[in-house]
């Protein structure tokens, strides 16, 4: 008897604070390396503690947001604290998307080796970086 295959799962990760066509050129690049993409967006405490600042919108918009996307089949708050890997561990994708300006969490690849890790292009950064429309709001 022959295994049913499973789709390939991609993950993406990130903050989608004042989701822009940046977010969505990232989601969307994701999306085209597999079959189903499931996002993790950045808890209210974990994007303080990295960032220094609380994001402009709260993590229940920014995941309802994502999880409008058509783009998108599965999306879930990270889990609280440091541990980014037991979260990776929950989802079992085969690729790991990362945007442009983020780095590979320390121990990923060691932990899922059999997991590709992508970086995908930036999209018109100059205009399109969350960073510059919270200055815009000011």
């Amino acid at each position: 008897m022959t295994q049913p295959t499973r789709e390939t799962r991609v993950l993406a990760c990130g903050t989608f604070d004042l989701l822009h066509p940046g977010h969505e050129s990232f989601l969307q690049q994701a999306a085209a390396l597999g079959d189903e993409l499931w996002v993790v967006v950045a808890r209210d405490q974990n994007v303080e503690r990295l960032k220094g600042r609380l994001p402009a919108q709260p993590e229940a918009k920014r995941l309802a947001t994502v999880s409008s996307l058509s783009v998108v089949k599965q999306a879930q708050l990270g889990l609280p604290g440091k541990n980014f890997l037991k979260v990776v561990e929950q989802i079992r994708p085969d690729v790991i998307a990362l945007g442009y300006d983020q780095r590979v969490p320390t121990g990923l690849a060691a932990a899922f080796p059999g997991c590709r890790l992508v970086t995908l292009d930036a999209h018109e950064p100059q205009r399109f970086k969350t960073s510059l429309l919270r200055q815009d709001d000011s």
